[in-house]
């Protein structure tokens, strides 16, 4: 399932779209834009060249951007305006903490939920993951841990665990993006996928576990070395 990147043809898309559909196409593609630093923290949100840029009214950028406000990415300045929410340590590390808690409590479900179907995607994650490293695509690598990590939540098959964890691995993306720059990191973050896949394939809720609170530990180490 590969993850849609919603910077592409949306004015095409935007023609065919309810006004709800094109709240979420404009929600999106802001958010891709400040996962990947496009928005850089910090700065400005102007609503009209936003609506410009995508190709969208203003009536579903502004509803995008409450949306954002309301999951800890922008955040409005009095008499001032929308800005991108400041990269902040003590943000992330209180990010880092929740998961800690809740994502390794998930991924033990996925090692007694998931199905053949799961596991296939997964290990094509990781394949795909692979030829994106060895050329240094830093953008790929990213949005393929988004997809690593949204598979694993959907094999729990909690729909509220699910919700849990996909809004805090999202807030942790940019930090992922700010941070990771060390190639050889990135290999690392790799390994750690293949132990908790191999986990999940074992049917082992332990070793998932371990393996899932590694991999948090390690994300956490980077990103205090950078922040």
């Amino acid at each position: 399932m590969p993850v849609q990147r919603p910077r592409q043809s949306l004015t095409t898309a935007a023609r065919h779209t309810t006004p709800q559909s094109l709240r979420d196409v404009a929600y999106e593609a802001i958010k891709y834009r400040i996962i990947t630093c496009a928005f850089k923290p910090g700065e400005y949100v102007n609503e009209a060249r936003v609506s410009t840029a995508l190709g969208l009214g203003r009536t579903p950028v502004h509803q995008a951007i409450d949306r954002l406000m309301l999951e800890g990415m922008v955040q409005v300045i009095p008499r001032k305006g929308v800005i991108v929410k400041p990269v902040s340590l003590d943000e992330v590390m209180q990010i880092i903490e929740a998961r800690f808690i809740v994502e390794p409590q998930g991924v033990r479900l996925t090692a007694e939920r998931a199905d053949e179907n799961d596991i296939a995607g997964l290990s094509d994650i990781l394949a795909r993951a692979q030829q994106w490293t060895a050329v240094r695509n830093v953008e790929q690598m990213m949005l393929l841990d988004r997809e690593f990590h949204l598979v694993l939540v959907r094999a729990a098959r909690n729909d509220v665990f699910a919700d849990i964890l996909s809004k805090l691995h999202e807030r942790s993306l940019r930090f992922w993006f700010i941070s990771l720059t060390d190639i050889g990191h990135h290999g690392e973050v790799q390994e750690e996928h293949r132990a908790i896949l191999r986990a999940i394939r074992d049917r082992n809720p332990d070793e998932a576990e371990a393996a899932m609170r590694n991999h948090i530990e390690s994300f956490r180490k980077n990103v205090a070395r950078y922040l």
